[in-house]
């Protein structure tokens, strides 16, 4: 659903009453509704990677992280195994369609809660029963780096999660088809704040968990696993206000709707997308817990620190152009479809490629100043800011698959994405083994992350293609120009950050945190100015909602 100049007010609410699904919005209020839950996602990534820190700092980059990354995992992907990924992809197209009922859809969204409820609820208690066999198949122990036995004790406390990362999922699936955005992005933040919390408890609460026995009853082993799946549960549960006050009201429906048929065969599909991620994702952890000890839990950091500026940028504009994606789609309205399409791609362009660029420069040292400290070694950050380095070209790539992912979910096609995550999965499959055989122990998950940013390089290329045969003429032209344009101010800002660091070499002091965090300043510092200055030299006029908005955020303050 999308109307014309809707505006955002502060709690992320629309300013028009939800009742007018055929009005189009224009480019400029697609950038404010973005801007306004780019602030919120801020601040959850921000405070999503405090505790990370706070974790590696308590913990170390070690086995004892490494088992509870595995473990904090599962939930995840059973849930997306589940119905996850239908829930994130298809149930906003179905529940805009919904609203042009008499009752405004308010029974077919009953509905789907209860049967996705229902469906989580049963599958919860399954995982968790299930929690052994999980670890032995994510987790190579035949090396003798990684602890299965402790990531399974981890999993008991942290599997029921799945129940509450799904009732997240339907309430801010419900939310956003209502156009109300800013309780489902500052819910994450609670969340942070809770194992913030547990962190502080888990660093003063005395002794060490046990590793061999395994004790599932040592106090911080509890603390860890409970206090986080406590944040899921928070995150949760602070939906239901903004529900109550856009004025649905839950009842428990069983009766059957035709179009929940839609909504299993569309998930059929997606089903099929998420298996075969995840054996691309079994693989990903099976090599790197068989690597040097810390690789699952660096990898887990290094992906967390790459979709920060994707988590900012890309997130909240998917968020924000999925019911008019949705709307364009059920219209037949290609044209306005293409359109949103094409803004949306070369939006992030010019945003995320500079970034690329400054992480490329930065990434090692951005490493060692977050992760060097309590138990962090610098080893051990080192190779964390080389892994997100080395990888860093794939954050554009990866922004456009998922933009293209919803192109494809909104015109109700579920197929062409399967087929193209099986294309990735082939490519990167045999690449994971090559980083195994080839590579030191240590420098495993470098290879590792580079493989999944070169697989999502093919994924973008094979959507933009297909989605050329299926709609025609998508202003190719004009979104490869303004790509072009970025990637050109993008190397150039990489190479002046270079330059500064091979000047900086002998003058900066030996320090090896100081020296890292001034040369994260430095030349941060110069391949942002770089990158965004030749951008704005070439009057890429793509760039004037983003800086307007930040000129915006200056002047209030």
């Amino acid at each position: 659903m999308t109307r014309a100049r809707t505006t955002v007010a502060p709690g992320g609410q629309t300013n028009e009453p939800a009742t007018a699904p055929r009005q189009q919005q224009g480019g400029g209020s697609l950038a404010r509704a973005t801007g306004s839950m780019a602030i919120a996602t801020l601040v959850s990534r921000i405070t999503g990677f405090l505790w990370k820190i706070m974790l590696a700092a308590a913990a170390g980059l070690t086995t004892v992280n490494d088992s509870f990354t595995v473990a904090n995992t599962l939930p995840n992907i059973v849930f997306e195994l589940l119905i996850g990924g239908v829930l994130a992809s298809v149930v906003v197209p179905l529940l805009v369609r919904a609203q042009d009922d008499p009752d405004g859809g308010a029974a077919y969204t009953q509905r789907l809660l209860t049967v996705g409820m229902t469906l989580l609820a049963v599958g919860t208690v399954i995982a968790v029963a299930l929690a052994p066999l999980f670890t032995r198949l994510y987790m190579d122990g035949s090396t003798g780096t990684a602890n299965p036995a402790l990531a399974t004790a981890f999993a008991y406390l942290l599997l029921p999660e799945i129940l509450f990362y799904g009732l997240f999922a339907l309430l801010s699936a419900i939310l956003n088809a209502k156009h109300i955005f800013g309780p489902t992005a500052w819910a994450p933040v609670m969340n942070n704040l809770v194992v913030m919390i547990t962190i502080g408890v888990y660093w003063v609460v005395p002794g060490e968990i046990s590793t061999n026995p395994v004790r599932m009853g040592d106090a911080k082993l509890l603390v860890l696993g409970i206090g986080v799946t406590l944040g899921i549960v928070v995150q949760s549960l602070m939906l239901i206000p903004a529900l109550r006050r856009s004025g649905f009201k839950f009842r428990w429906n069983w009766g059957f709707d035709e179009r929940l048929k839609e909504f299993g065969g569309l998930g059929l599909w997606i089903l099929g997308y998420v298996a075969i991620s995840q054996i691309g994702l079994i693989i990903s952890t099976r090599v790197l817990t068989a690597g040097a000890a810390g690789g699952a839990s660096i990898y887990s950091n290094a992906w967390l620190l790459f979709q920060l500026p994707y988590g900012v940028i890309g997130v909240s504009l998917l968020t924000a152009i999925m019911p008019r994606l949705s709307r364009a789609a059920a219209d037949g309205n290609h044209r306005k479809l293409i359109g949103d399409l094409s803004y949306a791609s070369r939006l992030s362009a010019v945003i995320l490629v500079p970034i690329s660029a400054i992480l490329t420069v930065t990434g090692t040292s951005i490493g060692i100043v977050l992760f060097s400290w309590g138990r962090g070694s610098i080893a051990e950050a080192t190779r964390l800011g080389d892994a997100l380095a080395v990888s860093a070209f794939g954050l554009l790539p990866y922004a456009l698959v998922m933009l293209q992912l919803r192109v494809f979910y909104a015109m109700k096609d579920a197929r062409t994405p399967t087929l193209i995550m099986v294309v990735m999965t082939a490519v990167k499959i045999p690449l994971l083994y090559m980083c195994e055989a080839l590579l030191s122990s240590e420098h495993v998950v470098i290879g590792v992350l580079m493989v999944n940013s070169l697989s999502y390089v093919v994924g973008a290329v094979l959507g933009q293609v297909w989605l050329w045969v299926r709609l025609g003429h998508l202003r190719t032209r004009r979104v490869v120009g303004v790509t072009l344009f970025s990637v050109f101010a993008g190397a150039l800002g990489v190479g002046a950050g270079l330059g500064v660091a091979k000047v900086l070499g002998g003058v900066l002091p030996d320090s090896n945190a100081v020296r890292a965090f001034l040369s994260l300043i430095i030349e941060g510092l110069v391949a942002g100015v770089v990158s965004f200055g030749v951008l704005t030299a070439l009057r890429v006029e793509e760039l004037k909602p983003a800086t307007a908005k930040i000129t915006r955020l200056i002047r209030r303050r």
